[in-house]
């Protein structure tokens, strides 16, 4: 058994017309065993994103919903779920997209007001 517990899987070699494996003749079948180790990477919660939007850019409190899902998919991850982990983190990710496209387009607008402003003349 495996101490990692992962499953073993044995390919038999083929076989030739006699029941030998080609190229040996009266010599019995070796099987090979395989041992494949998948190791996942715990899923990201995008914690220094979800600051930094809560910090700089908190539109309608879309960065304090993101760090406190952060916080959650960290937590998931040192309880060892990486399934509830990695919905957290999703969740964190897509509040984090938004939060950071509202305040660049708001930023962009103020910008633009601003320069049509002092080029009319009325700021």
């Amino acid at each position: 058994m495996n101490p990692a517990g992962y499953r073993a899987e044995a390919i038999p070699l083929q076989v030739g017309q006699h029941g030998w494996p080609p190229g040996q003749q009266g010599v019995a079948t070796v099987v090979q065993y395989t041992t494949v180790n998948i190791n996942t990477e715990p899923p990201p919660d995008h914690i220094i994103w979800s600051l930094c939007c809560f910090v700089y850019s908190n539109p309608f409190c879309l960065g304090l919903a993101a760090l406190i899902y952060s916080i959650k998919s960290r937590d998931r991850k040192v309880a060892g779920d990486l399934e509830g982990a990695r919905g957290y983190g999703s969740t964190a990710r897509c509040l984090n997209i938004v939060s950071t496209i509202l305040a660049v387009t708001s930023f962009l607008i103020f910008i633009i007001i601003f320069i049509a402003l002092s080029v009319s003349g009325y700021y």
